[in-house]
Parts: structure tokens; sequence; C-alpha cells
């Protein structure tokens, strides 16, 4: 497998910015623009707020500084200054990253690992929110009012990701942001947003067989057929609560061949379960005629002794048989990783998603929290590409760990390159090149 080097990254994210659109008037450009983005995109990728302050504070004592042998930055601006260039900078200039790190994994092979249910590519969809308050607000805020008056402003987004079953690490794609839309007098949502996402970018990602997971928000006619009409199949949780008519015809069916159902002894670690899976095709999702008919099954998980460990159930557009049950469900289920890998390491594992690290009153806030995926798609490219990086990361017990190490050593350490940081590192730790010998 070709390696992908950090340094080739950064090379392609600074040609990006380069072209960022510069709205200053006369001869006071001292930065370039590019300067302004990466800036940004380094606090990111160390997962350290202070990083460009230590680096100032390097520089004026000794005369260089990581964010250059890092990140090609040539001179560090102020952070207000990053904030006030980078306002008016819509967060889609820097989908021609996602899209370079999405073909270079496919062309590598690594996507082939990422695969579900007949071999299908899964995508999971879901929305978060990035930024909120009840003070700091733009016009590009949703708005939530509650019953006591009160509002809260929020950023939104419905961050598309690569998952499988199997796999810990997720795989970022171009994020759509729920913002207020022109000629729309109703407020922006998650579903117009995973729509736009689907009419803008299922063309670039219909590359073989792709499946679309999503929680039950997204099992509803409308989204459903227009899934099928972007040449998408999907696989999305589907609740009785909201349910009503297609829970009614499955209540009728009576077991055999109309109502599937087959029951497996499956251990997880030392204990056994009991996976008892139930499905029923062509039923229909809503009333009236014309209702899309839908393929229907549901898992229930139970202990030894009767407790029930998990239960769900999902519609697909996939026939559902005895022998493709049990991968149907593992996909299905497979959508949780999009919270617990993606949005929750976003928010609680050092990205700090949720932080406000610069709102503006035009795309700042939905362009940082581009920025801060990309930075987390980084690491996930490197940890599939860079032996090195992957050495270190398996020696260290956590990612917190990693970062804290980083942090440290970047603050009063300067490195020629991100290489010479993790060769650093792995003498430090002994390993790969720099192993004892046995």
């Amino acid at each position: 497998m070709k390696r992908v080097s950090f340094d080739e990254l950064v090379v392609h994210l600074r040609g990006t910015l380069a072209a960022l659109p510069d709205q200053r008037q006369g001869q006071n450009r001292s930065y370039a623009m590019a300067d302004f983005g990466l800036s940004a995109f380094s606090v990111f990728f160390t997962q350290s707020p202070s990083f460009l302050a230590h680096q100032r504070t390097m520089q004026q004592a000794r005369g260089h500084h990581n964010a250059q042998s890092f990140f090609h930055v040539q001179q560090i601006p102020c952070d207000n200054q990053i904030r006030q260039m980078l306002d008016p900078v819509p967060p889609a200039t820097l989908f021609p990253v996602y899209d370079r790190i999405y073909d270079t994994l496919r062309e590598q092979g690594i996507l082939e690992r990422f695969r579900g249910v007949h071999d299908s590519t899964l995508i999971a969809l879901d929305g978060t929110w990035y930024h909120s308050s009840s003070k700091i607000h733009c016009p590009c805020c949703s708005t939530l009012e509650h019953n006591n008056g009160a509002i809260t402003y929020y950023h939104s987004a419905v961050t598309p990701v690569i998952v499988a079953p199997g796999q810990s690490e997720v795989i970022a794609l171009r994020p759509e942001f729920i913002t207020p839309q022109d000629g729309h007098t109703k407020q922006d949502c998650e579903l117009a947003a995973a729509k736009r996402w689907l009419e803008n970018h299922s063309a670039r990602y219909r590359c073989g067989t792709v499946t679309l997971l999503g929680d039950d928000l997204y099992a509803h006619q409308p989204f459903c057929r227009r899934t099928l009409l972007h040449g998408f199949h999907f696989l999305f949780t589907c609740k009785p609560q909201s349910h009503a008519t297609l829970y009614q015809w499955v209540n009728l069916l009576q077991p055999g061949p109309d109502l599937g159902s087959l029951k497996l002894r499956v251990k997880v670690g030392s204990q056994w379960q009991t996976h008892t899976y139930r499905w029923a095709n062509q039923v229909p999702l809503a009333e009236g005629e014309g209702a899309l008919k839908v393929n229907w099954c549901e898992l229930t998980v139970t202990h030894k002794d009767g407790q029930t460990l998990y239960h769900n159930a999902w519609i697909t557009d996939w026939p559902i048989t005895q022998q493709n049950v049990a991968a149907l469900v593992a996909s299905g289920r497979a959508r949780w990783k999009i919270e617990n890998e993606n949005n929750n390491t976003l928010k609680t594992k050092g990205y700090h998603l949720e932080h406000n690290f610069g709102h503006g009153q035009e795309h700042l806030s939905s362009l940082l929290a581009a920025m801060n995926i990309l930075a987390f798609l980084f690491h996930t490219v490197l940890g599939f590409t860079d032996e090195h990086y992957r050495l270190i990361r398996a020696t260290l017990p956590t990612r917190k760990t990693f970062f804290q190490d980083v942090r440290a050593l970047v603050r009063y350490l300067h490195f020629p390159s991100w290489q010479g940081l993790l060769r650093f590192m792995m003498r430090g730790l002994e390993i790969g090149p720099y192993a004892k010998p046995t």
C-alpha cells in the first residue's frame, strides 16, 4: 500500500486554502490566506487551543516554530485576524480536501474494508449540534424557543460517515450544514439538509453499491423514495410509535412464508445470548394507495435468563431472507458508530466540537466545524496509512495520552517536520526502528 504522508495532506490543504477569496483592500496583505486557514486547522489537528500562542512564543525565542515545520504556516496571525478573515469563507471551500482523501482511500483499497450487506458501502447519516448559546448568535443560526420564552441559538449539521460492522473507525464525508436557506420561510432542519446532501453529493459517492443508514427520522416515505431516486439503497431504524400503519400490517401477518423468523445462539465474550430475528417483505410504509412497499425486520437479543438485552427494527429496500437477515441487521446496527465513533469523539475526545472557537456573522462557525471534522479525518487517514503513527497510537494506552504527549512536546521543542516528531516519540517509546534488540 502506498503510504500517504501527513506532509502530502497538508500540501493539498494549503493549496486549497491558498485559493480562498481575499476581501482585503489595498496593500495590507502581510499574511497569506493560507496562513489564516492553516493556523486555524493546526489548533484542531493538535487538539491544542493554545497551540498558536505557544508557537508565537517559540518564534520570538528561537526564530522558528512548529506551525511552520508541521503546517507550512509562514507567519502566524493573531486569533482575531484569523476569525475576521475566515468569517466570509463558506465551509464548502474545504470539500476538495475531503474529496482528495476519499479518492485516495478508495484507490488504495481501504474502503474495501468498509462493506456491509450485499457487499455495499454503508453511509450513515445523522445530525449533530456544534454550537449553542442563549446570547451569541448570527443570521445563520437556527433557533429553539422554549416554553418560558427563552431562545436557544444553535448551529447543527448532518455529518455523513462511512461505517462497517467490525470496524471501529469511521470515514467522514462532506458534511451538510443546517442553516437558513434562501427563498425559504421555514427554518431549515436535519431532514431537509439530508435531502440537499443527497442532491449535491450522491453522484460523488455512488461508486458501487451504497446503502444509507439512518435513525427513525429518515424512515419515511418521501426520504426513502428520494434515496432510491439517487441510486442508493436504504436501511433505516423503524419505531412502532411513528409507523403505525406498517406495524398494523406486520401484526396481522402469520408466522410462516409471510412472516419469517430465525433464532440463533450467539456467544458474546463469555456469555451466550439468543438472537431472534423476524422479517416481512413488501409491507406498506404509509397509508393510502400507492404507498411505498418496504421490507421490515427486527432483532431481539435475550440473556439466558430471558432478560431482553436489546431490541430494534429496521426497514429496507433489500429483499430479506433467512440467509441475509443477520447481515442486514448487523449493517443496521453499525449506524450507532456515527454517534459513538464520530459525533461523540468530536465532542468529548479532545476536538471540542461544541466549543465556541469563533462564531462570526457569516460562515465562521460552520467553517471551523468543517475544519475540526477534517482534522479528525486526517488522523483517521494517518491511522490507516502511516506505520509510524499507527505504532505510536498502538503503544500509548489511550487517544488522550497521545494528544497530551503531542501538546507537551510541541510546546517546548521544535521539530523539523511532523515525521520528526513521530521519530522522536518512537525513540522515547523504543518502538519500530528504535525498538531494543531482544
